[in-house]
């Protein structure tokens, strides 16, 4: 898909790295899924089976509005309503750093999806790096646009702090791509050195319950 088309339609480009993960006619279930763009784009090009949980009613109408699927709630509270492996992938797109209780999020996706896709900022990006060091405050960027006491980012991660948890869980790492202002980044020096030069990460994760 076509980066360009995205941007002229003010979507994010992670997007297009998303709807590549994702097989034709697939069950998908988009956690925190906004104005529901993502989950509209995924049914209009891969003619998905998609339905969507998030909290914002305003967000919730936006999407109703679409013609899709989706039911105001918590994620933090969990996915109770849905059986083990019922979805062949549960997205969780930028909404990672912003959940209250992160580790329970994950664990949930993994047992109701066959196969998950999570993506975040990686807190560890050089600019990052040095903006705290230089300056002494909260480092600010593009895709952390927001002020210390307004950002709904309240567990920030690095990619580095992604693998550890993963191996500590026993979650499988299925494929990983890094992104840099909006570019997907490949090469060795970035398989070696994801956690300073990447700026974003989009992983494909899963865990045999």
């Amino acid at each position: 898909m076509n980066s360009h088309y995205l941007k002229s339609k003010g979507l994010h480009v992670n997007y297009s790295l998303i709807s590549e993960m994702i097989d034709e006619n697939a069950k998908v279930l988009d956690l925190g899924c906004g104005n529901g763009y993502l989950l509209k784009l995924l049914k209009d090009t891969k003619n998905i089976k998609g339905n969507g949980i998030e909290i914002s009613q305003k967000e919730v109408i936006s999407c109703l509005e679409k013609g899709l699927s989706v039911i105001q709630g918590d994620i933090d509270e969990g996915l109770k309503q849905f059986s083990n492996k019922s979805y062949d992938y549960v997205i969780l797109n930028q909404t990672l750093q912003s959940a209250v209780n992160p580790d329970y999020v994950l664990e949930e996706m993994l047992r109701v999806g066959k196969k998950c896709i999570v993506s975040f900022p990686n807190f560890a990006y050089w600019r990052i790096r040095f903006s705290f060091f230089f300056t002494g405050n909260m480092p600010k960027s593009k895709v952390l646009p927001f002020e210390w006491y307004n950002t709904p980012n309240i567990h920030l991660l690095t990619i580095k702090d992604f693998f550890e948890f993963a191996d500590k869980h026993n979650i499988k790492i299925l494929q990983g791509i890094y992104t840099t202002k909006a570019n997907i980044r490949k090469g060795i020096q970035y398989n070696m050195f994801s956690n300073l030069l990447a700026e974003e990460a989009v992983f494909i994760i899963s865990k045999d319950n």
